[in-house]
């Protein structure tokens, strides 16, 4: 397998890189959040920071890989959805951790017929070689339902003929260079397109455009349904009750239809800013299979009377279980305003999704769900999270995203006070660590203590399509009178915000080096402002309309 050639169709052959730095010669320059009265919060965000700067890797020589990364945390591989996902936060530290970069190291391994692999060893390079296709077969799955083909050390190879074999409905005259396992969650695109929401980093998406669309149409070939829907096995919830029916999964379903998405957002902008011509006929492609995917999860997927979308069996009939699965069809954009309100309704649910520690990923009075975490069976992750109040928020429940938010990085926080540590994944019954067994997850679970105290805490977060920062001051962040971020980094600038109560009115001070358009969001009222140096202003006065 390593034989062949690879990574094609990245442009990035060879390594090249800046020094990593250690915790202590950056910090100093770090988005610096001051929250008085909220010093669990602050004291967790720290210590995400501090351990995810012992998670940052120079590639060896001998891996092939051609950037820096940062490592997912889990064991002695890297992942492709954990380094996504990590990217996200990884965002608001540029340049001082290698971030989006990370992703660099698995373009390099991509195939010929756009396969990526969403696991490899972290040292030397190599496939995670159980989810490669050594047999050269049809799709199959090696995992299925939580290692169900697992062999102790010392047995025989599983034979192909036990493999879980998806049932395609279609025949596929190539077989894939790797295994159902190796190939989901297809969020590459979306990894890409929120850091140049962020960076506002044109230049990067020059570069990754040709390998995202050669990885769709991989994903396209060989997992598309005959129904047009997306097959998978376990989509990485490695141990959910929902495995035993798959199956077409809702998640991986929209996951494609945001990958179409979020190339034409790519397109959009290369073609803005010179870097690319226009592409029509994939063009249409994607809006064709945005339109079809779309309509066939809408008609197949989504259960009217519980108002909420189901996987399928492949013989088509809904499978009725209630996962954090079904919140891709948010962020996708597949679910329209009546289903998505419907959807939020679940997440205020109590007997569902709205737990002590919210979200849980298998609602709470499922079959299987586990009270104390149970990995995927119950358990409230960083990811899913991260996913659902991302896709709250392009709906325009930012009031629902934000408590959920709150909520999240409040309960890790919590965690972190009582054992010292931030672990891969949380009960959603108890502000405890459950039953997870993995400590210092930083790691995806660093969305909590990093982009969630910067985006709901503190509540600074970029509006690309406006090309402005918006700050949503919230009443219950001035707990304390005031609060604020020093060195917060976007779009290329580093600013400081300051919000201070005194006498019912809100006095706001910014510092920047660069000129940016910021909007003010207080008390449901909205007020933009040209920052150009400095900014001060009090809103409540009789000229700022409150």
């Amino acid at each position: 397998m390593d034989k062949l050639q690879r990574g094609m169709y990245f442009d990035k052959k060879s390594y090249s890189d800046t020094d990593l730095n250690s915790f202590d010669e950056v910090k100093a320059y770090l988005p610096e959040p001051i929250l008085p009265g909220r010093e669990e919060w602050t004291a967790c965000y720290w210590y995400a920071l501090k351990v995810l700067f012992t998670n940052q890797h120079v590639p060896t020589k001998e891996s092939g890989y051609v950037s820096n990364f940062v490592d997912a945390a889990f064991n002695e591989n890297i992942f492709l959805w954990d380094t996504a996902f990590m990217t996200m936060f990884c965002n608001l530290l540029h340049p001082y951790v290698p971030g989006i970069r990370s992703l660099d190291n698995f373009y390099t391994r991509q195939f010929d017929d756009g396969e990526i692999p969403r696991e490899m060893v972290r040292d030397t390079g190599k496939d995670f070689l159980v989810w490669v296709n050594g047999y050269d077969k049809p799709l199959y799955s090696y995992f299925h339902n939580h290692y169900g083909h697992r062999r102790l050390k010392g047995q025989a190879p599983v034979p192909y003929e036990e493999m879980y074999k998806p049932d395609m409905g279609r025949e596929i005259e190539k077989n894939p260079y790797l295994t159902l396992d190796n190939l989901n969650h297809p969020i590459l695109a979306w990894a890409e397109w929120e850091s140049y929401c962020h960076t506002k980093n044109a230049s990067r998406l020059e570069l990754v455009l040709e390998p995202l669309y050669r990885y769709y149409s991989a994903l396209k070939y060989h997992l598309m349904h005959a129904n047009g829907l997306y097959v998978t096995d376990w989509a990485s919830m490695d141990n959910s009750p929902r495995n035993k029916y798959l199956g077409l999964a809702i998640d991986t379903s929209c996951e494609m239809v945001l990958f179409a998405r979020n190339l034409l957002d790519i397109m959009d902008v290369l073609e803005k800013n010179g870097l690319k011509d226009s592409d029509e006929p994939r063009r249409s492609e994607l809006k064709e299979d945005i339109r079809g995917l779309s309509g066939r999860i809408n008609s197949l997927m989504w259960n009217d009377e519980d108002g909420f979308y189901y996987d399928l069996t492949f013989d088509g009939r809904q499978t009725g279980m209630k996962t954090i699965a079904a919140y891709w069809s948010l962020v996708s954009g597949v679910a329209d305003q009546r289903q998505a309100r419907l959807l939020a309704e679940w997440l205020n649910d109590r007997d569902t999704f709205n737990r002590p520690h919210r979200v849980p990923v298998l609602a709470a009075n499922e079959e299987g769900y586990d009270p104390e975490g149970g990995y995927w069976k119950g358990s409230v992750w960083a990811p899913t999270n991260t996913m659902v109040v991302l896709g709250l928020e392009k709906n325009g429940y930012f009031d629902l995203a934000r408590e959920i938010g709150i909520n999240h990085l409040d309960a890790v926080s919590r965690v972190f006070s009582n054992t010292g540590t931030i672990w891969e994944n949380y009960p959603a019954d108890s502000i405890t660590s459950g039953n997870s067994d993995k400590k210092d997850f930083v790691g995806w679970s660093g969305m909590g203590p990093i982009l969630f105290l910067l985006r709901y805490g503190i509540g600074l977060r970029t509006d690309i399509e406006r090309d402005l920062l918006i700050w949503d001051i919230s009443s219950d962040m001035l707990k304390d009178g005031f609060a604020g971020c020093k060195n917060y980094w976007f779009f290329g600038i580093t600013a400081d915000f300051m919000a201070q109560m005194d006498d019912n009115k809100l006095n706001i001070e910014v510092k920047t080096s660069q000129p940016f358009e910021l909007e003010v969001i207080f008390k449901g009222i909205k007020q933009r402002y040209l920052v150009d140096g400095r900014l001060e202003v009090t809103i409540g006065e009789e000229n700022e309309q409150l």
